[in-house]
């Protein structure tokens, strides 16, 4: 089986958010279990063509876009850009880093990305299974594969699958988008499946034509029927499909993620011996400037865009009542300029046990989960995460709140049978967080259950293979339906 799968973003090319992680490593897993794969993602500016041994595609030629060919590193699966330098030769991925808001031709450049994709799959790519769409970056992708290429001969037979990372981002815009898609416009009429409250939403087109709808959590899958506040509008939408979306829940990559030979760590260290986490701990507070003394004290850190979906604004409610006992915290992270500047404002007050990082530094981001005791993650929502599976591998109890992939990833630590990996909170307000922090707090100051956290976290599995699995049960049901 041939799959072929499209997103914005793709590891180790362009990162923004979770969404690249699972594109850098599901199809490994695939391939492990003999399927074939291609990845189709733009030719952004930042990516570096020559250390990742891209070159131009020979024999196929389009007067809007070029294509860049390489191998996905560790695997046999084939990566194509799709370039264009108007829409994507700029600085920025999804937002103008220099305002942190969307580009104002930003439904011009996924619909470019979009029908380019679809004609190069189809000139080039020989027969095609699955499509597999990710977020609304791809949402067109399935209508266009019904309305303009089933007949194709390598696509006459080949099933849709649209996966939803963050339903908070759904591609929403004017009507008069519409007429830019190549879609007939008369297709746009109140609750056509294109139209949305008199707007275009590629997400919305994504749901409806595609022949399977998947989500990155079991919880999150309920959460996004239930009500607007997950749903973002289109919860009705889901809800009326014949087929509910699947929770496919993203796993992380070992080989990637692994304390025990992670070689962006000054000290590695495993289940069995945790002296190396120790000396990562004594490594971060000597990056963020703060109290080396402090090592005996216990951290909390956080690694998030920083955004109200990632509850920053809880943070910034139990932050000052936090910093005034006798803990240190870091921050690493970027995102709404004003909220940044409101942490920042409240950590300058605690100059040797606080400090923030702006940014995204992958070799920091592992030393942290290598080197806190406790990692935050308050988010008013969150589809999957992967962050509390990261600090869980790497012995670093996760404070969440219970919602999406947190809720089916962390279980509560009850002293009575020593089972849990970490501790979580329901109601979204500061003092139901705090609560959870109190409580993680209270058994690090108990050896023996803290222990017992750090190790029932570090023995559970999440790696992709069992994921990969439920992947494939649902492509050979999807591509069952088109067999002669």
């Amino acid at each position: 089986m041939h799959i072929v799968m499209l997103a914005g973003e793709c590891v180790p090319y362009a990162k923004v958010g979770g969404l690249a992680d699972v594109l850098g490593s599901l199809p490994h897993e695939l391939e492990a279990l003999g399927y074939s794969v291609s990845l189709i993602i733009p030719r952004y500016r930042s990516i570096d063509l020559a250390r990742f041994g891209f070159e131009p595609l020979v024999g196929f030629s389009s007067k809007t876009f070029d294509v860049h060919r390489a191998i996905l590193p560790g695997s046999n699966a084939q990566v194509f850009l799709i370039g264009n330098d108007a829409f994507f030769g700029r600085r920025g991925i999804y937002t103008d880093p220099v305002t942190g808001w969307d580009f104002p031709d930003q439904a011009d450049r996924w619909i470019f990305f979009q029908r380019s994709a679809m004609e190069f799959v189809a000139a080039v790519l020989p027969q095609v299974d699955i499509l597999h769409c990710n977020d609304h970056q791809t949402g067109l992708v399935p209508a266009y594969h019904q309305r303009f290429y089933r007949g194709h001969s390598t696509l006459a037979r080949t099933g849709t699958v649209f996966t939803i990372h963050n339903m908070g981002y759904q591609g929403v815009f004017p009507a008069d988008t519409m007429a830019r898609t190549g879609f007939n416009t008369a297709e746009f009429f109140p609750l056509s499946p294109f139209e949305f409250y008199g707007m275009l939403n590629f997400m919305k087109v994504g749901v409806v034509f595609s022949d399977a709808v998947t989500t990155v959590s079991e919880t999150y899958a309920l959460e996004i029927q239930q009500s607007a506040e997950f749903g973002y509008g289109l919860e009705g939408v889901v809800r009326s499909r014949m087929e509910p979306p699947i929770g496919i829940l993203n796993g992380i990559d070992y080989a990637t993620w692994n304390p025990a030979n992670d070689p962006l760590l000054p000290a590695r260290y495993s289940q069995d011996d945790l002296e190396g986490k120790r000396k990562n701990k004594q490594a971060v507070l000597r990056e963020f400037g703060l109290d080396e003394s402090r090592i005996d004290r216990p951290l909390l850190a956080m690694i998030s865009r920083i955004d109200v979906q990632k509850g920053v604004d809880l943070l910034i409610g139990v932050l000052p009542g936090l910093l005034s006992q006798d803990v240190t915290f870091v921050m690493l992270g970027a995102g709404n300029k004003e909220i940044e500047s409101q942490i920042e404002t409240i950590l300058s007050g605690y100059p040797r046990k606080a400090a923030l990082k702006l940014g995204y530094d992958d070799r920091l981001a592992h030393l942290i989960e290598a080197g806190a005791d406790i990692f935050l993650m308050p988010s008013k929502y969150e589809p999957c995460g992967l962050n509390q599976m990261y600090s869980m591998r790497y012995g670093t109890v996760p404070v969440v709140r219970a919602t999406g992939g947190l809720s089916d990833t962390v279980q509560e630590f009850d002293p009575n049978t020593g089972r849990g990996t970490g501790f979580r909170f329901g109601p979204y307000d500061p003092l139901h967080f705090r609560n959870a922090i109190n409580r993680a707090l209270r058994y690090w100051g108990d050896p023996r259950s803290w222990r017992r956290i750090i190790s029932n976290g570090m023995e559970s599995d999440f790696s992709w293979a069992r994921s990969a699995r439920r992947y494939v049960e649902l492509y050979e049901s999807v591509r069952s339906r088109y067999e002669a």
